[in-house]
């Protein structure tokens, strides 16, 4: 009986004339879930290709664990010492010390560029922490005293391009910090010193390529006026990102007063947090389209009810039960649903691949923080979507079935 039910259910969705092809009003309907479903894969994917490759390049330029020490103005004593307790903890893969401040780049009396610079050595710890310090440690980023015998100094791309500075071109940074007075006239006298430009790195992300610069821990050191045993703080990287907060709550109890940490996670939760709560609502903004579509599958079902009434009393009168059309109309609404997704799933499939591939869409790097598309999907968000799209749609015969099977067969036959 399922394959006699089914027949019926196929016939009552075929055109009158030609019975092998869908009627118009079901095209619409599957063409409805079709395009709801392609565009939710497509913008989840999009969402999701955003966060996870925002994840991976802020791993890959950024430690993730710092440690700091309280009331010292960024400023971290007797590192030696609290970095072999630091290398103990469990789960700490890499640790060194470091330095930040931001500076000015003077290039002549009429402009000036701020920036942030790192004071690193990457020969400390046993691995690279960041991208650009396994660059560092390859020989593929230079980091060596150049011919004029001033530190060197890298630049972020997009800082190199404002400065219009080259390898080998030398420029006087000037610390934030530090700052003393001219006792004759009160003039601030910042510390300045002269680098020579050594390379340029490129991470991915503009506002770090356009202001970040590093230089030897030394040489940041001197700028700063701190002695060999003064830092910023401590750069900690672990066996999983993922166990960052963890793994910062243990080094705090560890280590206790006055040391304190901050995660990956912490630093960057705004982005973050803007990037899940948009995700969520471009998914239900989304899911509208679908439900939209389960509409239009409702619609269909009762149209089909109204032109077919005459013959469901016939088919009742027959012995055909109450169940049994009850399952003729579902199957129909299923059929729409599944096949609707189905054309989604392929459509979306086939953008989402484009849209990767080719990179079509261009980004402003200052706004978004990168500069092409990145698409990626999660299976378990495109598992949800499909599931929840073919949930809709059966959910969507419920009434019109239910109406279909209520049909008393005298007055079905005797419609007109």
């Amino acid at each position: 009986m399922a394959s006699l039910e089914w027949y019926i259910a196929r016939r009552y969705l075929s055109s009158r004339r030609k019975g092998r092809f869908l009627s118009l009003i079901t095209l619409i309907a599957v063409g409805g879930v079709g395009l709801g479903v392609m565009a939710l894969i497509t913008v989840i994917g999009v969402m999701t290709g955003l966060q996870e490759d925002l994840q991976a390049k802020i791993l890959g330029s950024n430690p993730h664990v710092y440690v700091f020490q309280q009331g010292m103005g960024f400023r971290f004593g007797e590192w030696r010492r609290v970095l072999a307790r630091v290398n103990e903890e469990a789960g700490v893969t890499a640790a060194e010390p470091f330095i930040m401040s931001n500076v000015v780049i003077i290039v002549d009396q009429n402009f000036v560029k701020a920036g942030t610079l790192y004071g690193v050595d990457p020969s400390i710890s046993t691995v690279p922490l960041t991208e650009t310090e396994s660059q560092i440690r390859s020989g593929e980023l230079p980091f060596e005293t150049g011919r004029t015998g001033l530190p060197p100094i890298l630049l972020g791309k997009g800082l190199a391009q404002t400065l219009t500075a080259l390898p080998g071109d030398t420029l006087r940074v000037a610390a934030l910090e530090n700052i003393r007075t001219d006792p004759v006239n009160g003039t601030p006298l910042p510390s300045i010193r002269w680098f020579e430009v050594a390379g340029t790195f490129e991470t991915g992300m503009y506002e770090y390529d356009n202001q970040n610069m590093y230089v030897p821990l030394a040489a940041a050191q001197d700028l700063m006026g701190f002695p060999s045993d003064t830092v910023s703080g401590l750069a900690v990287n672990l066996s999983s990102p993922w166990n960052a907060d963890h793994v910062a709550r243990a080094l705090e109890s560890d280590l206790g007063l006055p040391y304190y940490t901050m995660t990956w996670t912490e630093l960057n939760r705004s982005l973050f947090s803007a990037l899940k709560l948009e995700k969520l609502a471009m998914t239900v903004i989304l899911f509208l389209i679908v439900l939209v579509a389960a509409f239009n599958i409702v619609s269909t079902l009762i149209m089909v009810v109204a032109d077919k009434t005459r013959e469901i009393g016939i088919l009742k009168s027959m012995g055909l039960t109450r169940r049994k059309v009850l399952r003729i109309f579902m199957l129909q609404g299923v059929a729409i649903g599944v096949i609707g997704t189905v054309m989604g799933v392929i459509g979306g499939l086939s953008l989402v691949f484009v849209l990767d591939h080719y990179q079509l869409i261009q980004l402003p790097g200052d706004v978004y923080f990168v500069e092409t598309l990145p698409v990626a999907l999660d299976p378990l968000d495109f598992a949800l979507i499909v599931a929840a799209s073919i949930l809709i749609a059966f959910a969507a015969t419920i009434y019109p079935a239910r109406q279909a099977s209520r049909l008393l067969p005298v007055e079905a036959i005797r419609h007109e």
